[in-house]
């Protein structure tokens, strides 16, 4: 059974938007041609840091969440590690819970009232 994992990692901010788009797409090829198959992607652009990093203040944020067998994610991290572009990362594996909340997010149910949710339910039922 494949698991669902969640990655986010923070590029340098002195990269221009291809040099960016290419360092990207790297990382999902690395996924991809390693056996994980991407559920959702996210560019959450160039954004201010929590604290300073390597004496920068802001970083292009990206968003792979996949489902994977192997060991992929190994081989993800080290070429995190190896790349000079990247400033930092995180991986996690999402639980049933997390699953359900980010497509929920996904379809754009989430941070609304339940009263706006359930009108839109009633208008699609009808």
């Amino acid at each position: 059974m494949s698991k669902q994992y969640e990655t986010v990692f923070i590029l340098t901010p002195i990269l221009s938007e291809a040099q960016m788009r290419d360092a990207v797409d790297k990382f999902r090829d690395i996924l991809t041609n390693n056996g994980a198959k991407l559920v959702h992607e996210e560019n959450w652009g160039l954004r201010k840091l929590a604290y300073p990093i390597q004496k920068k203040n802001t970083g292009y944020y990206q968003l792979f969440e996949y489902t994977n067998e192997g060991p992929v994610i190994d081989t993800l991290e080290t070429e995190f590690r190896r790349d000079e572009r990247v400033m930092r990362f995180l991986t996690i594996a999402l639980d049933k819970h997390a699953i359900a909340y980010n497509e929920k997010k996904r379809k754009g149910l989430v941070g609304r009232k339940k009263e706006e949710a359930t009108e839109t339910k009633t208008e699609n039922e009808a």
